[in-house]
């Protein structure tokens, strides 16, 4: 599982740099021909992964419900966002990131509901939904750089 979670750290980080290196007005527009932005598709991949190892695990949430209210899936984006969010959300990106490394090392997640996701893939086991958010993520980074070059003209 190794490599699973530097491929987790890896997209966060990305998605982490275009959290930063982009201005509050571009991270809460939403671009045309998209249904949210590109604040919406970081912060829904925290929420997410919180959804798929945490609670079909029977364990608490490492976020505040806030989080998993607001992102999850379903949701509208928040337009309303204040930079302290914004700074909250860099945090939870790598925050998250490590305590579910240290979580999986405790064994916290021996019980788990299966789950088939809406991509059609069943999620047996924690590590298939540790496989899986990865995939997750990875999509929405996509999303996000797909809005952040409609929004800035940018190549990739």
């Amino acid at each position: 599982m190794n490599y699973h979670f530097q491929a987790h750290r890896q997209v966060r980080k990305n998605l982490l740099e275009i959290l930063q290196n982009c201005s509050m007005q571009d991270l809460m527009l939403i671009p045309d021909g998209f249904n949210n932005n590109m604040y919406w598709n970081i912060a829904h991949t925290v929420a997410t992964q919180q959804l798929l190892c945490y609670y079909l695990s029977g364990n608490p949430f490492r976020i505040d419900k806030y989080w998993i209210e607001t992102y999850k899936k379903g949701t509208l984006p928040n337009l309303n966002v204040q930079q302290s969010e914004v700074d909250d959300l860099a945090f939870l990106l790598i925050e998250t990131s490590k305590i579910l490394l240290k979580d999986y090392d405790a064994d916290l997640f021996s019980e788990y509901t299966p789950y088939t996701t809406s991509f059609g893939l069943d999620l047996k086991n924690i590590q298939d939904a540790i496989i899986f958010n990865n995939m997750h993520e990875s999509l929405h980074y996509g999303y996000a750089m797909a809005q952040k070059r409609a929004i800035l003209g940018e190549e990739f």
